[in-house]
């Protein structure tokens, strides 16, 4: 029985998970609006993204804003490695609910 309970666990989990296609194709094409981290579940850092992004952009003009675009490519450029962390993060906390 407690092996039948684990397999529909993992089951549970197989369906519940967040994609990594899903986010690494979110943060490819929609770069630094921060909406991979959203749909992670890290709606803080995706708000935090957006709000750099766009102030950042708005400044460029007057060439204060460089500094903020840059940054937040550096920070989508690591999260290209740390996705696939945050997704098992997500299966864990899925785990953790269920048990």
């Amino acid at each position: 029985m407690d092996t039948q309970r684990e397999l529909l666990i993992e089951q549970r989990v197989a369906n519940d998970a967040k994609s990594p296609l899903v986010a690494y194709l979110l943060l490819i094409f929609l770069w630094g609006f921060g909406v991979h981290r959203m749909y992670l579940g890290r709606w803080m850092s995706g708000l935090l993204m957006l709000a750099l992004w766009g102030v950042g952009w708005l400044l460029t003009p007057v060439l204060i804003g460089w500094p903020l675009v840059g940054f937040v490519a550096l920070w989508c450029v690591i999260d290209l490695f740390l996705i696939p962390g945050m997704i098992e993060a997500d299966k864990a906390d899925i785990r953790r609910r269920m048990r």
